[in-house]
């Protein structure tokens, strides 16, 4: 399932833009590369979840389809969704990612987080 316009959306589905949650070009292409080989659904689920230690965590995933209540945001072929409790906390957020050898990977940079851990994947708010 591939959504190409606002009207195509599931029931329930809202769209989304990049005010909410940017991902940057390589974030982009890294998750359409990624879709494209794992074959595990077009949408990337990027949410929070209790825990890590800082209080917070994100979570990401690839799916087959959006949820009712989810928000859909658009980037280029990357299509990305979010539930609507996880956009409280995602407001803003820049996704971006790098393949270094050494601190490489899918990085986010979140301005509602008043503090993080030092690996980055866990925050506070």
């Amino acid at each position: 399932m591939r959504v190409e316009k606002e009207n195509d959306l599931p029931e329930g589905v809202r769209q989304g833009d990049d005010r909410l949650i940017k991902l940057t070009n390589s974030a982009s292409s890294k998750v359409s590369a990624l879709v494209e080989r794992d074959q595990t659904g077009p949408f990337l689920r990027v949410g929070i979840s209790g825990g890590g230690c800082n209080g917070l965590s994100y979570k990401m995933k690839f799916v087959s389809a959006p949820r009712k209540g989810d928000i859909l945001v658009k980037f280029g072929n990357a299509q990305v969704i979010v539930d609507s409790k996880s956009a409280l906390y995602l407001k803003g957020t820049q996704l971006d990612y790098s393949n270094a050898l050494i601190s490489g990977g899918f990085k986010f940079s979140n301005p509602n987080a008043t503090s993080s851990c030092s690996c980055g994947e866990s925050f506070s708010v």
